[in-house]
Order: structure tokens, then sequence, then C-alpha cells
């Protein structure tokens, strides 16, 4: 579902950054294209990754993570949201290093869901809040406050259920009832747990909390080393100020859309392979500077080839 959408997308966004630009009739239709896309492509990660949980399927990979880093990183993928909107985001100075055990990927997607309704569901030029405190002797509370309309008792006795939009379909804001449905089982298999404090008229406080962790242990890994032999051929694509990028794609669409992109950048020169093994050989012909790899490739997946010995691409 997600590749010819991802086709959708890609093109559209060509079309809207083409030379010459497209009319003010086209763009408005580009635009509309766009945001049906994205909000369609949203509902899908949801549901599959909802799905997903209710199978069994999800991988946990919970590991020592330094919680200022997270934020960080959070902050830097919802500020752009924030400013369309005009909503302040007031993130914590954390000045001791602080751990929780969870896993990083799905603790940023959890994060991000609940900065994304804070911004949402707030008032014009409102606020968003982010606050961390100890609860407990080893686990720490995370806090994210709005300044929105709030929920009832009665609203938030329905939190968390699957479709449940709070009475908000009729209103201007998309969504899909999925969202905080996936957050709260996301949490609970970190170890962790979510709730909700809301007043009428006042805001939301969306919180989770994790357990708490030491730093992580450094280990002294000895540096791999190898000889890279520079014929003159290589050498010279190197002096050269173009670049290269290796694209193993075996979707026509989507290696389409990658080579209209490459066209449009004189510094970078594009090669392509169908399948893991054509990667392989043209990465250690040609030593691309960047390799571009999809996932579900024809016989050795993409994970397989990042199990294969590279070194002698490098």
């Amino acid at each position: 579902m997600r590749t010819p959408l991802n086709a959708v997308l890609g093109f559209a966004q060509l079309m809207a950054s083409d030379t010459p630009p497209p009319s003010d009739s086209q763009k408005l239709s580009i635009d509309q294209i766009l945001q049906a896309g994205w909000y369609l492509l949203r509902l899908i990660n949801e549901i599959l990754d909802l799905a997903m949980i209710e199978s069994g399927k999800v991988t946990i990979s919970k590991e020592s993570l330094l919680l200022s880093d997270i934020l960080l990183d959070c902050q830097a993928m919802i500020e752009p949201q924030a400013q369309m909107r005009g909503i302040k985001m007031i993130f914590p100075t954390i000045d001791l290093p602080l751990y929780v055990f969870a896993d990083r990927t799905r603790l940023k997607q959890v994060m991000v869901n609940l900065l994304s309704n804070a911004i949402k569901y707030n008032q014009h030029e409102g606020s968003v809040t982010v606050e961390y405190a100890m609860h407990g002797e080893n686990r720490i509370r995370i806090c994210v406050k709005d300044a929105g309309k709030g929920l009832s008792p009665e609203q938030v006795a329905q939190l968390f259920q699957p479709f449940n939009r709070l009475g908000q379909d009729a209103g201007n804001e998309e969504g899909t009832g999925i969202g905080l449905v996936v957050t709260k089982q996301l949490v609970e298999l970190m170890g962790g747990s979510i709730g909700v404090e809301s007043d009428v008229g006042v805001g939301s406080v969306f919180w989770i909390e994790l357990a708490l962790a030491t730093a992580p242990a450094l280990h002294d890994e000895g540096v791999d080393e190898f000889v890279v032999e520079q014929g003159d051929e290589q050498q010279a694509v190197h002096a050269s100020s173009q670049r290269s990028l290796l694209y193993v794609e075996d979707n026509p669409a989507n290696l389409a859309l990658v080579e209209q992109l490459i066209a449009r950048r004189s510094d970078l020169k594009l090669l392509t392979a169908v399948d893991a093994h054509l990667g392989i050989s043209t990465a250690q012909i040609c030593k691309p500077d960047v390799i571009l790899m999809d996932i579900n490739l024809p016989g050795l997946s993409g994970f397989g080839i990042g199990r294969q010995d590279t070194k002698r691409c490098r």
C-alpha cells in the first residue's frame, strides 16, 4: 500500500518544485494531492503499527538512552509544525545526565505523537511545555502540557480507544483515532505507563513513565583496518567534484522518481541496480559515496546486504 502511495507523493512533489513552476490553479491541485496523500500515508502507518502490535510482531530493543538527546531530536522534528501554527515550544534544560531504559526509535515515535497532538489541539498562539520529574526511586515521568480546550472526564475515559476521536470528526483537524492507541501500547511494551490529566478550558497534560537506567558501558572496540588500493581511475573519480549515489531498487516507479530527483543535481551521479547481488557488484566496482537501498528486494533483502562483508566496498 505504501509503495504506490510513495510514488504518488514523490511525483507530486516533483511537479510542485518543477521549472517553470506550476500555475496557481495547478499548485492548488498539487497541494490537495499532497495533503490527502500525507494523511493517507499516516493512516496506513498507524494501522500497520496497530496490527503489528496486536499480532505480537513488534520488536522492542531496549537500551540505556540519554534523555536529553531524545528530547533534542524530537524538538528538531516538531519545531517546524509548531512554527506553522504559532505555537511556542518550551523544552527543559537537563543539566544532569539522565538515562532511560527504552527503545530509541519507539520512544521518539511516542514523544513526537504526544507533541503533535499537543500542537494540533492547542489554542491559537498557545504553548506546549515539556517537563520531567522523578517518580519513585527508579522511574522518571515525562510530561507534555498544552494550552488547549482540555478534556472532560467522559472524554478522558474514552481515550486510547481505536478510531475514537472524541467528537473531533467534524472538526478541522485531521486524525485517525489510532495514534494514542499505538502510543499507549508502545509505552507498555517498553515497560512504562501512560496517563493524562485534563481540565476543560485549561488544557491537558499527557505523561509517560519509564524506568531509569545507568549510563551505558563504554566498549574498547578495536578499529577494523583494511587496505584500499586506489588506481588512477578511482583517484580521478574522487578528485572530481561530482559525487556518486548507488540506488538499489526493483520498483520501476521508485527508480524513475529518484532518477528525476538526481537529474536536478549537477553534483551527483546516479548508479542503479535492480537486485541485491547486482548492487553489491556495482558497489565493489564503482565505490559510490552514498548507497540507498530498498529493504524488500528480490532474493537477498536490503537487510541481508547490510549483513554482508562490505569492507571491500569502502
